[in-house]
Formats: structure tokens, C-alpha cells, sequence
């Protein structure tokens, strides 16, 4: 499950497995519908589900949260992939 900023500052949220195929397909224009029009994206939140069901489930609790609450999440976790973000 991830979330991403889009060039318009937008967050998307998803859930995939294969976040870094995933995440140049938005970038790409082949993701979602609603990334198309808002490349570039960036990862900015991610989280690993040993289970499909599981991360459907955070998916769909998550895109329930404000904006606020996600921005929230992101900084309170200071998430970075590998150290640097992606």
C-alpha cells in the first residue's frame, strides 16, 4: 500500500507488488486514471502487507483519511525509502 505525491501536490493512494514498477507506471502515464493528468509523481509513503486482503483493507481505511491526517502520517513516520525517499 502506498501513497504518492502528484505534481499538483495531490496524494494518491494504492496498493500494488511491485511499488517501484508501480510507481513508473504513473509516472509513465500507464497508472491510474487520476496521475495521468498530474505527473510527475513521488513515493512519499509506503507500507508492506504479507497479505493482498490486508492491504486492500489500509488502502481503503486510508483514502478514508483528510488530507491532513495523511500528511500527518507522513511526517510523524518520517518515512524514506532507503533512506532517501523514491
Amino acid at each position: 500500500m502506498y501513497l504518492v505525491r502528484c505534481a499538483d501536490s495531490t496524494l494518491y493512494c494504492g496498493w500494488t507488488t511491485d511499488l517501484e514498477k508501480r510507481v513508473r507506471a504513473h509516472n509513465s502515464g500507464q497508472g491510474a486514471k487520476y496521475t495521468r493528468s498530474r505527473r510527475p509523481v513521488k513515493l512519499v509513503y509506503a507500507e508492506e502487507f504479507a497479505e493482498k486482503q490486508e492491504a486492500l483493507s489500509r488502502e481503503w481505511h486510508l483514502k478514508r483519511l483528510s488530507r491532513a491526517e495523511k500528511l500527518r502520517l507522513i511526517e510523524k513516520t518520517g518515512w524514506k525509502r532507503n533512506g532517501a525517499g523514491v
